[in-house]
């Protein structure tokens, strides 16, 4: 505290509050104004392809790249805009140091390459590439509670992996205000799943290898989980319609989970915003 605030008698907390708040201001400042630098040209070129970027994920065609922003600003470290300099600074570090792309500019081949990236970080890719993993002993799943699980569905995963869930959202819920007012967000909709379930399901429903029901699916090792995050007016909360994907993609809780989950274990599916798997056991 300064000599000057000690004379006029301000206390010690209130002086120290200040400085805080002075310091985060500043943060921001610094921040802000990062982002202004960085090559313009690849800006509005990323301004242009947000909506209208055409690239194939794992089969299917994707219309822009606005609902993997959130996963791209982590992965390359930036925390600006994705159409402003600073991200396309950002990402054309990523390019260089990944031999890939235009300069700053997002394109399909950067989004791929990312998409391997993530693809490489879910050790049930690894394993599924060999043979389909085998489900785990009953024994080695545990039951979440009503209130963890949405609309009081019995829910279980392995015991690391829901241990890991509830430290993650109690963290998301401290940082959150709209997690705390709202107790049904964070909720797990989905958790283990047996082999059996998933075959009946997928093939009641006439898709049994697509982005929406896979026959192997990451949900019959007990370390996979969805989580309710909302959903777009009209849509369930496991729409794999773009309009939902979207909605979700910009959700605080989302934007949360891409840059916090990692601390606990949790790596995304990119493709379904609301999925993730637990890193902490093989599968």
């Amino acid at each position: 505290m300064s000599k000057a605030l000690r004379a006029r008698g301000f206390p010690l907390v209130l002086s120290c509050t200040i400085v805080l708040v002075l310091m985060a201001t500043a943060g921001l400042a610094r921040a802000a104004a990062g982002c202004a630098v960085g090559p313009p040209a690849a800006a509005k070129a990323n301004i242009a392809s947000l909506p209208a970027l055409q690239w194939t994920l794992q089969g299917k065609t994707e219309d822009g790249w606005a609902l993997y922003a959130p996963l791209v600003g982590h992965e390359i470290g930036s925390v600006c805009d994705p159409g402003s300099p600073g991200f396309a600074g950002a990402l054309m570090r990523w390019q260089m140091s990944h031999k890939v792309g235009v300069a700053g500019v997002m394109d399909a081949a950067t989004m791929q390459a990312m998409n391997q990236v993530w693809l490489s970080r879910r050790p049930f890719v690894a394993a599924s590439a060999k043979a389909c993993p085998a489900p785990p002993d009953p024994s080695r799943l545990a039951r979440a509670t009503p209130a963890e699980s949405f609309g009081g569905k019995t829910i279980e995963l392995r015991s690391g992996a829901l241990a890991a869930y509830r430290a993650m959202a109690a963290a998301a819920r401290r940082a959150l205000p709209q997690l705390r007012s709202d107790p049904r967000l964070l909720t797990i909709f989905s958790g283990f799943r047996s082999p059996e379930a998933d075959a009946a399901r997928c093939a009641s429903e006439g898709n049994c290898q697509g982005q929406a029901r896979a026959i192997c699916s990451a949900h019959r090792t007990g370390l996979a989980l969805d989580l309710d995050l909302g959903s777009a007016p009209g849509d369930r909360i496991d729409s794999s319609d773009d309009a939902n994907r979207l909605f979700i993609s910009r959700s605080a809780a989302y934007r949360w989970l891409v840059w916090n989950a990692g601390r606990f274990g949790f790596q995304p599916y990119p493709f379904e915003p609301w999925h993730w798997e637990w890193t902490g056991e093989p599968p």
